[in-house]
């Protein structure tokens, strides 16, 4: 093998035969209608094959007018002497291919005046050397197995919002958004056992949007888990809150409504057990953590937007080094603007964690912020936390909230 580009198809079609592969990501592609392309390892009729799902521009529908949607295709290549073949022509496409498994991550790279780079080969050839003594080989699973998930695509409240067709087929367009409303789900079964078991669940999705969450959070607890379930929606959007209500009274859903309102004078009437929000912009979100601790919620589950404020406010001449570039103090202030927030609610009370929402690749909007309330506000805890909160807030802004 000469050229960085033939030793890289080589060692991704051994890793693959090994099971030694997590997945390869191509990207930049020489045909611009591909977003990008993912290679997985799967299980068909119980043979084991490369997978290429394939991201195009649904360039069709731009032209009409309705955005840039993005269409999956799939494609199922053979470990054999002829899946390599094809293997090497889809590969030779991309001039960036990533190749990450157990063992490590190698990166191949063409430039646009054609010079190969393939880094970071090492450990993998050293793990395949082992054969099999490398303790690196992955499951393979099946498409045919059918995925664990909450939610088929068939709910009736699924296919009035036009995610799934009435089919209950998922549009393939909305498969992102519908990966999203399971996996919101699933943070929320994994929190459950800390909400009342007894009496209505008053439950608000604040700054809520288009409320996809909502009627999925009225549904699961409704409908599967046959709870007595209040639950608002609020947000500024007149239009958009009289849509809602359409919906919501169309499906049957008589608990559900929605209101246009400000969230900081919001009232809900009554005690409120759990407080959602998805992608409040910028400081929108601190809102709905004041409203939910002014509530004292028992659960806060809460995914950031954009994180303008403190790029705008930071003063902190020690970390002028990451903040002198503008990508990376972006960044500081995204992870640092979210720290903050957990910290408050963890000095009023609350146990903390930033998950993951959602795969990074579909969303770079994918932290979720949870909040759990267990401890009084004036224990030693608590204290502990107001005061770092306090101190880190000096730190990076020059004075005291």
């Amino acid at each position: 093998m000469n050229t960085p580009f033939e030793r890289l198809c080589d060692l991704l079609y051994r890793c693959a035969v090994v099971s030694m592969l997590d997945k390869t990501v191509l990207s930049k592609c020489h045909d611009k209608t591909v977003k990008r392309c993912t290679l997985t390892l799967r299980r068909i009729r119980g043979e084991t094959m490369l997978q290429a799902e394939t991201m195009r521009t649904a360039t069709v529908a731009k032209v009409a007018g309705k955005g840039e949607p993005v269409q999956a295709s799939h494609e199922n290549i053979p470990l054999s002497p002829d899946g390599k073949i094809r293997l090497t022509e889809l590969l030779s496409g991309f001039d960036q291919i990533n190749v990450m498994t157990p063992a490590g991550n190698c990166e191949f790279r063409r430039s646009k005046n054609g010079k190969e780079t393939l880094l970071g080969v090492s450990p993998l050839y050293s793990a395949l050397d082992k054969g099999q003594d490398a303790p690196v080989r992955l499951p393979v699973t099946g498409n045919d197995k059918q995925k664990n998930r909450i939610l088929t695509g068939a709910e009736p409240f699924l296919v009035h919002l036009g995610v799934s067709d009435e089919r209950g087929r998922v549009h393939d367009k909305k498969q992102p958004k519908f990966r999203q409303i399971n996996r919101f789900l699933e943070l929320i079964r994994d929190v459950e056992s800390h909400l009342p078991t007894e009496g209505p669940l008053n439950i608000c999705d604040l700054c809520c949007g288009k409320s996809y969450l909502s009627f999925a959070v009225y549904h699961y607890f409704s409908v599967i888990k046959n709870r007595d379930v209040h639950m608002v929606g609020v947000d500024m959007k007149a239009e958009v809150m009289e849509d809602c209500n359409t919906v919501a009274k169309a499906l049957g859903m008589e608990s559900l409504s929605f209101v246009c309102a400000d969230v900081t004078t919001f009232d809900f009437g009554a005690p409120v057990q759990m407080v959602i929000s998805l992608h409040a912009c910028d400081t929108a979100t601190d809102l709905v953590l004041d409203k939910a601790l002014d509530w004292g919620a028992k659960v806060i589950l809460s995914t950031p937007c954009c994180h303008h404020a403190m790029n705008k406010a930071l003063d902190c001449p020690a970390l002028s080094f990451i903040a002198e570039h503008s990508m990376l103090r972006q960044k500081l202030c995204d992870a640092a603007t979210d720290a903050l927030r957990l910290k408050r609610l963890e000095a009023a009370g609350y146990d903390v964690a930033a998950l993951e929402l959602i795969d990074p690749e579909e969303t770079p909007k994918n932290v979720m912020l949870r909040g759990i309330k267990k401890y009084d506000p004036a224990s030693a805890r608590c204290r502990k936390a107001a005061e770092e909160y306090r101190t880190a807030y000096e730190f990076l802004m020059g004075d005291v909230q």
